[in-house]
């Protein structure tokens, strides 16, 4: 496997935190095997169930860039990466083609929350369970209304969904919160006050200490032309049920995209590149990549800090944390442009509430 090495030379390890050296703190990452799509695929669902990695969903342009005229085609594909294999193996179908949702993992499988595709966005919520040979996808409540490019977070024994918009073609963000008890799912979906910021789509969620953290995203506006566009946010909002919302420090740049939910590594929540606004005003095929800084937050602190950089950059894609590793399945590397790449990287494990 191939393996970036960042910032100073750490070879023999996997994770370095220097707290004399904020900046040079690094991750070190390895390559998976590549999922088995030639092009990659951008807003697939990632999570593991039956110890093995799964990755379903997603959309890309296989035939002709998108300012080519090229067409965005969505996917139904699950596949599955078992313990040590080498390759990857056909594991299902969606019931239908999908991505852009939420994805969250749980002792018992793959939570799908949302999503859409060219034609819907969904309410719907499902469990993907595999057992190495069979998938078995069970219904669970549906969200209050349809949810794409939301974000989302488990904490404790709740799951928080914020942010997203209900439509393919929407020109405003959803400004909802919504809750589902695990231990109360009969009573469904929970409509919790908002976050007192803008409405928002790509945030990035973290959960720590009994709290759900939202980070950046980006507003729809309209321009002058009247023409739909993305205000880039970095505001950084916390939510605890006793307290409601705290805005907390803002980021040192706009973060959109970001992979979600946030890792957790030595009590500070990364933010792993998304885009950063640099080259919003670039035409597409002039975009050099989105960011590949690391950014560190320090929920003690209050303090953001520049935690290195990553040999790639992903945007549109979950975080999954498989074998005690933060793993990365594939992802937007430019604007249309996708990559099959999977990378992991060693972090703290957060525990994973048993589905009822």
């Amino acid at each position: 496997m191939f393996s970036g090495h960042l910032c100073l030379p750490i070879a023999t390890v996997l994770l370095l935190v220097a707290p004399a050296r904020p900046s040079c703190a690094a991750l070190n990452w390895e390559r998976l095997p590549d999922l088995p799509d030639r092009i990659g695929l951008a807003g697939s669902y990632v999570g593991v169930s039956g110890g093995a990695l799964l990755v379903a969903g997603g959309a890309n342009f296989p035939d002709k860039r998108p300012w080519d005229g090229g067409e965005k085609v969505w996917h139904d594909r699950i596949v599955a990466l078992a313990a040590d294999a080498t390759t990857w193996r056909d594991a299902g179908r969606l019931p239908e083609p999908a991505g852009y949702g939420v994805s969250l993992t749980l002792d018992d499988g793959l939570l799908l929350i949302g999503g859409g595709n060219a034609k819907r966005n969904f309410p719907e919520v499902r469990l993907l369970r595999w057992d190495g040979r069979a998938l078995a996808i069970q219904a669970w409540p549906p969200l209050p209304r349809p949810l794409a490019l939301a974000a989302g977070a488990i904490v404790g024994r709740t799951v928080y969904v914020a942010g997203g918009i209900d439509q393919p073609d929407a020109r405003r963000a959803q400004r909802v919160f919504y809750a589902l008890d695990l231990d109360a799912m009969a009573a469904g979906w929970r409509a919790l006050e908002p976050c007192p910021g803008a409405e928002r789509i790509l945030a990035t969620a973290a959960a720590h200490d009994g709290a759900f953290y939202l980070f950046g995203g980006a507003r729809l506006v309209t321009d002058a032309a009247g023409a739909s566009a993305r205000e880039q946010l970095r505001d950084a909002w916390r939510y605890t049920p006793a307290a409601g919302w705290k805005r907390l420090a803002d980021l040192p740049h706009s973060v959109v995209a970001a992979p979600s939910p946030a890792p957790e590594v030595g009590g500070k929540l990364l933010i792993l590149g998304g885009d950063d606004g640099t080259q919003v005003d670039l035409p597409p095929a002039a975009h050099r990549g989105f960011s590949h800084d690391v950014l560190a937050y320090d929920p003690a602190a209050d303090r953001w800090s520049r935690f290195g950089e990553m040999p790639f950059s992903f945007v549109t894609t979950p975080v999954a944390h498989w074998r005690g590793r933060i793993v990365l399945a594939g992802g937007e590397i430019h604007p249309g442009i996708r990559s099959p790449a999977v990378w992991r990287t060693t972090a703290k494990q957060t525990p994973r509430p048993p589905a009822p």
